[in-house]
């Protein structure tokens, strides 16, 4: 009799354990549970190939590494089975509870009726121009591609206008 491990000996009961650990300590957030049920379909696939493995070569490996790939699996199942049903009844809360808040949102709103008066002040110096109170005139803007003629053009009606 060989004494060889098979391949998901310990990879797959540590992803087992740590499924079914996560199941419990998740139970107040869903999150935890759907990293639960990919560790638990992670660690079933992987215990389901080793032991396939071992059904086609039961010599080459110990009995020890087959007994623990089916413990492996086992708990793979029921952290499974656990975390799935925690992921299912999580959708559901969610789905059933924003329905309700949507369609409390909904009647909120269609059941007020306030009328909302808005104020504004109409003036035409809003609108396309600068208004200089001091000399009451407007100064309409043209949109202009800047360089640096302009600029210095500019610069120098500046300072015509000041002198």
């Amino acid at each position: 009799m060989n004494q060889n491990k098979l391949p998901a000996d310990s990879s797959a009961l540590i992803l087992g354990i740590i499924a079914i650990v996560l199941v419990f300590l998740g139970c107040c957030c869903g999150v935890f549970s759907v990293v639960s049920v990919a560790l638990s379909i992670i660690g079933l696939v992987s215990a389901n190939r080793s032991l396939k493995l071992f059904i086609e070569t039961p010599d080459g490996f110990s009995v020890q590494s087959y007994n623990n790939v089916k413990n492996a699996k086992i708990l793979n199942i029921v952290s499974l089975i656990i975390s799935s049903l925690i992921t299912v009844l999580y959708i559901i809360y969610f789905v059933v509870y924003g329905a309700l808040i949507s369609t409390a949102f909904m009647e909120a709103y269609n059941n007020d009726n306030t009328t909302y008066q808005y104020e504004y002040e109409y003036s035409q110096e809003a609108y396309d121009s600068l208004y200089n109170e001091d000399y009451d005139t407007y100064e309409y803007q043209e949109d202009a591609v800047i360089t640096s003629d302009s600029i210095s053009d500019s610069l120098n009606e500046h300072n015509n206008i000041e002198n």
